[in-house]
């Protein structure tokens, strides 16, 4: 099903790489005017390359994620510029370190909170009047499986993407009875750096290539998607419910 996006606002973070990069790229082609935001500026560039290339428009907004108050500016500028926000791709994150929990250094540790779980609460903050300004707002946390299944030594991480997840679910139970629609969204493992960085000795020609996440996520931006406050399984490509400690 072709998926038509003209005139929709596009905010993707962690755009100038992986799953960011290409979904910012499949929103553009569909017909969103994509903000890409990430804080490797050649990356954004060469997005925005490929974007112009297929015809579409971008943004560009190169910063950090860790600057509350730059995220605070963005929403902001968004209002000023385009008075409403229709999908937000909530991508950018960090591993840390793959280690014992007691091993994390401190300062390791709080910079995956503040990236993962305290920029991504600010970003929702920021931009949720925006997204209830439109006629059908869409917005996806990016996730992982690790947020549920407690694998040894990704502690920092795990944690994070269990808080993401339990924000999603949070502000999705908050804006029911509106029409944004707020899912979580775990890829699977990706052919990605990050993924490269946790399993270097893993051959990555096994995992899927991030424009295929990109193919899956696409559809969740629709007006056409319904789904409020559920999981969405990209390599199964189905909504799984959240439940209660059996």
């Amino acid at each position: 099903m072709s998926i038509d996006l003209t005139g929709k606002i596009a905010l993707v973070t962690g755009a100038s790489r992986g799953i960011g990069y290409f979904t910012a790229l499949a929103l553009a082609k569909a017909g969103a005017h994509v903000i890409a935001c990430a804080r490797t500026v050649g990356g954004l560039e060469e997005l925005d390359d490929q974007i112009q290339a297929a015809g579409g428009t971008a943004t560009l907004v190169p910063f950090d994620l860790t600057d509350m108050a730059a995220i605070d500016r963005l929403g902001a500028s968004i209002f000023e510029r385009w008075g409403k926000l229709d999908i937000l791709v909530a991508n950018a994150g960090i591993l840390g370190v793959i280690s014992p929990v007691g091993h994390i250094e401190a300062k390791v540790f709080d910079k995956v909170m503040l990236t993962n779980v305290t920029a991504t609460w600010r970003l929702i903050r920021s931009v949720e009047p925006l997204l209830l300004k439109s006629e059908a707002g869409r917005a996806l946390l990016l996730s992982s499986g690790v947020a549920t299944d407690a694998r040894a030594f990704w502690g920092a991480y795990a944690a994070s993407k269990a808080a993401v997840e339990m924000l999603g679910r949070t502000w999705a139970a908050e804006t029911e009875q509106t029409k944004l629609r707020v899912i979580n969204v775990n890829p699977g493992a990706t052919r990605t750096a990050m993924r490269a960085q946790a399993m270097p000795g893993e051959d990555p020609a096994t995992l899927p290539h991030p424009s295929e996440v990109a193919e899956k996520l696409l559809p969740l931006c629709s007006p056409q998607m319904t789904e409020t406050g559920r999981l969405f399984l990209v390599r199964q490509n189905k909504f799984v419910d959240y439940r209660l400690p059996e």
